[in-house]
C-alpha cells in the first residue's frame, strides 16, 4: 500500500507493519526486542501481539527518545520525504549526497551512511517495509508532529501553493519576509496577538494572499512544509550531524590520575568521619518539610572547612550510602546509622566501593542544594525531598560513559562532554545540561571516580559494572596505608603522616582540632579541645598516656602543661539543677562569675560562699559558662560528675534500601521469548485456518435476551440456527441446531440428528442458519 503522506499509514499500514514484523528472522526479532526492551514486559503471546505493542505511542515514544542525533535527523528527514521513504530522497534532504557530504558531517559515502541509519531505524521498528518501500510507523508521526521543525503539507492545510514558492518568497515585502524567516527553520506556527503592529498584519495578509502560509486559526499562521523546504534550500536540517563528534581533551599520566583519586578518597573518608562524629554528638533537627536547615549546612561547611557545595555533597553521598538517616524520633534529627559503625571498620577499598556505587545509582542531585528551581519560591535544602531528581542517575551515567569513551587517561573538557551527551541523547537532556555536566565532573573528582580530570582505574571498574571486590581492589591499590601514630610537636600540634586507624582517629578528633588536611593531617591542641576530651570522661593521665603511646617521641612539655592546666581547672565549678546551681570551692571564681556582665542573662545569685544558683536550665548554664572561658563540669544529684555519651547518637536500625533498577532483558530470555511467540503465531494461524474452513457464518457474541429472541423466531419458523455452545469443560462448540420449543431457560431441539436440551446461559452466540 502507498499512502500520500506519513499520516496516511493508518489501519492498512498497521497490518502491513504486523506483516513486516512477522516476516523477520529470529536474529532480526532478537535485535528488535533487545533494543526495545519494553516490548518484552509482559511477554507477548505471538508476533501479532509484538507488532501491536511495537506500534503503540508509549513504546514508540520511548524508542524515539532513545535515538542519537544521527538517527533522529534521518528519521525526521524520512518523515519529511513522503511515503514510501526513498533513501536517495532522505540523503538529498540531509545534504549528504556526494556534492555536499562534507557540510553534513559525514565521513565517506553519505548515501551509505544514510542507508545504514535507515536500516537501523527499520531494525528498531520505527520504519517498516512493504513492496513499495519504507514506511514510518503510524505513532512516529504523533511523537514527531513537526519533524525538523516542518509544518504539515500544503494538501493537508488545503492550500494551493504558487508554482515556485522560492521565487514568490523572494518577491515578498520586508514585513512578510521577516515572518517567513522566523518560521523557515521552525517552529512552523506563528500567533498574531491582538494589537499587532500594522506592518506585521500587512505582511501576514500578503503571505495569505500569495498562498505562502495557511490560516489555521483566528490569529494563527502555519507555514506549509513545501514552502519551508524551499526557503531552506531543500534541506531539512540547518546543521546535520550524522557522525558522532570525536571527544577532545588532554592526555594525563594514569599513575598521576590514580594517585590524585586516592588522595581525594582519603579526604572524603575524613570528611564523612568528622561529620558522623559531630552529628553523633549534636544531631541537627530535621526540618518540618524534610531536609537539613541552611544554618546547619553552614555549620557543617565550617566544621569540615569546605565550601557549602562540597558540604552538601558529603552529606548527600553519606545519606545515599545509608550512613546517615532520620532517627525517626518524635522530634526527628539527622544522625549516623548503625551501618556507619560497620562501614567504618571495613577496609578502605570496601568503604569506597560502598560509597561510590551508592553515588552512581543515586537519584539525589547535590548540585541543586541552595538553588531555586523554576516554579519554586524557596531554595532546595540538603537531604530534602526537592533534591530528589530522577534524571540525575541517567545523566551521571551518560556523562561518565562519554568520558570513558574518550580513552584511557584522557581529561575531557566539560563543554566537549556536554556536546557528546547532547548528540547521544538529544531528546533527553535538560536545558541546564552544562551545569549538570560540571556538577557531575566535580562530584566525580571529590569521590575519586576521576583524578586530574580523567577517569581513574577504579572509576572505570565502577562504570564497567565490576563486582564490589574488583572495585575495592582497584581503589585500594592507590590508597595510603592507615597509620597508628602521630608526630607530636612543641607548638601544640600533631602531624598524622597518613590516615589514622580507627580508635586513634576517634581520639584525635576528640582532643584536638583539624588544622589542615592533605597527604598529612595537622591537628592542633587547644584548651577547648582538651576540655572536650575531659568532658567525655577521659582523665588527665589517660589523655597523656594515649598521646605517649601514639607518638614515637615523648610528649612535648608545652602540650603536657596545657593538658594538666586544663585538667586542674576542669570541674572546679559544678552545675546542677535548681533550675541550676553552681558550686565551687574557689570563692574567687564564683565572685568572678557574679561580676561577669556576659553571664547576666543567667541571673546568678549567691546562696552560700561556695554556691550560686540560677533560674536557667542546667544545660544552658553549662554552655554559657564554657562559652565565657570557664571550665565547669555537669554534676549528678549525688555529687558525681556527669560523663556524656560522646558521638554515639545513632538512628534505629534502618531497613536496607533496595535501589530502583531496570530489569534487563538478557539473551536467554529473548531466545525463549522468540520461541514462544513463534509457537503462538503458529497456533494463531492454525486457529485462523480453522475459522476460514468451518461451515456457517461468524457468530457474534449475543446476550441472553437476544439469544432467546433468535431461538424463539427459529422455533416458530421451524428454521435451523447456528449457535456457539459452551460444554461442561468450557470448550465452545459450533452447532447447527433445530429448536422446537424454548421454556424455563432451556431450548429443546435436535442437532446432528440427536435430540438435545441446551441451557440458554451456555449459548455464547446465535445467528440464523
Amino acid at each position: 500500500m502507498t499512502a500520500s503522506s506519513p499520516s496516511g499509514a493508518s489501519g492498512a499500514g498497521a497490518r502491513s507493519m504486523a506483516d513486516d514484523i512477522r516476516g523477520r528472522s529470529d536474529d532480526e526479532l532478537r535485535a528488535l526486542v533487545t533494543r526495545r526492551q519494553d516490548l518484552a514486559r509482559p511477554a507477548p503471546a505471538d508476533l501479532s501481539a509484538l507488532a501491536a505493542r511495537a506500534g503503540t505511542r508509549a513504546s514508540i515514544q520511548r524508542a524515539v527518545d532513545s535515538l542519537d542525533l544521527a538517527h533522529l535527523q534521518v528519521l525526521e528527514a524520512a518523515l519529511a520525504s513522503g511515503v514510501p521513504v526513498r533513501p536517495e530522497t532522505v540523503t538529498r534532504l540531509l545534504g549528504a549526497d556526494e556534492d555536499d557530504a562534507e557540510s553534513s558531517g559525514v565521513d565517506g559515502s553519505g548515501a551509505a551512511v544514510v542507508g545504514s541509519l535507515l536500516d537501523d531505524l527499520w531494525s528498531l521498528g520505527l520504519l517498516w517495509r512493504s513492496p513499495e518501500g519504507l514506511h514510518p510507523a503510524r505513532a512516529v508521526t504523533e511523537v514527531l508532529p513537526h519533524p525538523a521543525g516542518l509544518g504539515p503539507r500544503a494538501a493537508d492545510l488545503f492550500v494551493r501553493l504558487p508554482d515556485d514558492p522560492a521565487t514568490t518568497a523572494d518577491e515578498a515585502p520586508s514585513a512578510a519576509r521577516a515572518i517567513l524567516d522566523r518560521l523557515a527553520w521552525g517552529p512552523p506556527l506563528a500567533v498574531l496577538p491582538a494589537g499587532s503592529p500594522a506592518r506585521v498584519s500587512e505582511g501576514a495578509r500578503w503571505l495569505l494572499e500569495h498562498h505562502l502560509v495557511a490560516s489555521t486559526g483566528a490569529d494563527q499562521l502555519t507555514l506549509p512544509r513545501e514552502v519551508a523546504l524551499a526557503l531552506r534550500g531543500g534541506r531539512t536540517h540547518r546543521d546535520p550531524t550524522l557522525t558522532v563528534p570525536a571527544p577532545t581533551g588532554t592526555t594525563v599520566d594514569q599513575a598521576f590520575v590514580d594517585s590524585a583519586a586516592g588522595q581525594q578518597v582519603t579526604d572524603l573518608f575524613v570528611l564523612i568521619d568528622e561529620l558522623a562524629a559531630e552529628w553523633g554528638l549534636r544531631p541537627p533537627r530535621v526540618l518540618r518539610s524534610g531536609g537539613l536547615a541552611v544554618r546547619d549546612l553552614r555549620r557543617v561547611a565550617a566544621l569540615l572547612d569546605v565550601d557549602e557545595a562540597r558540604a552538601a555533597f558529603v552529606v548527600e553521598v553519606a545519606y545515599a550510602a545509608g550512613l546517615l538517616a532520620d532517627d525517626g524520633a518524635l522530634e526527628p534529627s539527622w544522625a549516623p546509622t548503625p551501618a556507619y559503625d560497620e562501614w567504618q571498620q571495613q577496609p578502605a577499598g570496601d568503604r569506597w566501593a560502598t560509597v561510590a556505587r551508592a553515588w552512581l545509582g543515586s537519584t539525589r542531585a547535590a548540585h541543586l542544594v541552595g538553588t531555586t528551581p523554576a516554579g519554586m519560591t524557596s531554595s532546595v535544602n540538603a537531604l530534602g525531598p526537592d533534591a530528589h531528581w530522577p534524571p540525575a542517575r541517567g545523566l551521571r551515567a551518560d556523562v561518565l560513559g562519554q568520558a570513558a569513551a574518550a580513552g584511557e587517561a584522557m581529561a575531557v573538557s566539560p563543554s566537549t562532554l556536554a556536546t557528546a551527551v547532547r548528540w547521544h541523547r538529544p531528546r533527553r537532556v535538560p536545558s541546564q545540561l552544562d551545569t549538570v555536566v560540571e556538577a557531575v565532573l566535580r562530584e566525580a573528582e571529590w569521590l575519586g571516580v576521576t583524578g586530574r580530570g580523567a577517569l581513574s582505574s577504579a572509576g572505570r571498574a565502577l562504570l564497567a559494572g565490576a563486582d564490589d571486590d574488583a572495585i575495592a581492589a582497584a581503589m585500594a591499590a592507590h590508597l595510603p596505608e592507615p597509620v597508628e601514630h602521630v608526630l607530636l610537636q612543641a607548638d601544640l600540634t600533631a602531624v598524622a603522616p597518613g590516615p589514622l586507624a580507627g580508635s586513634l582517629a576517634t581520639f584525635m578528633r576528640l582532643v584536638a582540632d583539624v588544622e589542615s588536611r592533605g597527604g598529612a593531617t595537622v591537628y592542633r591542641f587547644t584548651a577547648d579541645s582538651v576540655r572536650r576530651g575531659l568532658d567525655a570522661g577521659w582523665s588527665v593521665d589517660q589523655v597523656l598516656g594515649t598521646l605517649a603511646e601514639a607518638s614515637p617521641t615523648p610528649v612535648p612539655q608545652p602540650l603536657e602543661y596545657l593538658v594538666r592546666d586544663v585538667a586542674r581547672r576542669h570541674g572546679q565549678a559544678r552545675v546542677g539543677s535548681v533550675s541550676a546551681y553552681v558550686r565551687c570551692d574557689d570563692e574567687t571564681t564564683l565572685g568572678a562569675m557574679l561580676a561577669d556582665r556576659e553571664l547576666s542573662a543567667l541571673q546568678l545569685r549567691r546562696i552560700a560562699p561556695t554556691v550560686v544558683v540560677s533560674p536557667v536550665a542546667a544545660d544552658t548554664v553549662l554552655g554559657f559558662l564554657r562559652d565565657n572561658g570557664y571550665a565547669p563540669a555537669a554534676e549528678t544529684p549525688d555529687g558525681g560528675v556527669v560523663v556524656p555519651s560522646v558521638g554515639r547518637h545513632r538512628t534505629p536500625t534502618q531497613r536496607s534500601r533496595t535501589p530502583v533498577t531496570a530489569s534487563v532483558v538478557d539473551d536467554d530470555l529473548v531466545t525463549t521469548l522468540i520461541g514462544t511467540m513463534r509457537a503462538g503465531e503458529e497456533a494463531a494461524a492454525y486457529h485462523r485456518d480453522q475459522l476460514a474452513t468451518r461451515q456457517g457464518p461468524a457468530l457474534p457474541s449475543t446476550d441472553p435476551t437476544t439469544t432467546l429472541a433468535v431461538l424463539r423466531d427459529a422455533a416458530a419458523d421451524r428454521q435451523a440456527v447456528w449457535i456457539g455452545y459452551a460444554d461442561g469443560e468450557g470448550q465452545v462448540r459450533r452447532l447447527l441446531f433445530y429448536p422446537e420449543r424454548v421454556e424455563g431457560g432451556r431450548v429443546h431441539g435436535t442437532a446432528d440428528g440427536t435430540t438435545r436440551t441446551l441451557s440458554i446461559h451456555r449459548v455464547t452466540g446465535a445467528a440464523p442458519g
